[in-house]
């Protein structure tokens, strides 16, 4: 079996067993949600986004999309 094929098996147990994290990149109307759909379904999920604005709300706890509810974002 080569590393590669090694590394792959390794990366789909671990996703198989929601161990593996997410990176979202972008969490704007589309990656926030992602990101928030990862989090329900056991993964360990990372918000990246260049906007100071919205790293600031989501850090607050605080949803600045319309739809978001903020219990969401707990």
């Amino acid at each position: 079996m080569s590393k590669r094929t090694q590394l792959a098996d390794k990366l789909i147990e671990k996703i198989k067993k929601k161990e593996a994290s997410v990176a979202v990149l972008g969490l704007g109307y589309v990656g926030l949600p992602l990101a928030i759909e990862k989090a329900k379904t056991g993964f360990s999920v990372f918000g990246i986004d260049k906007s100071e604005f919205k790293v600031t709300k989501l850090n607050r706890g605080e949803s600045y999309i319309r739809g978001i509810d903020e219990k969401q974002l707990k």
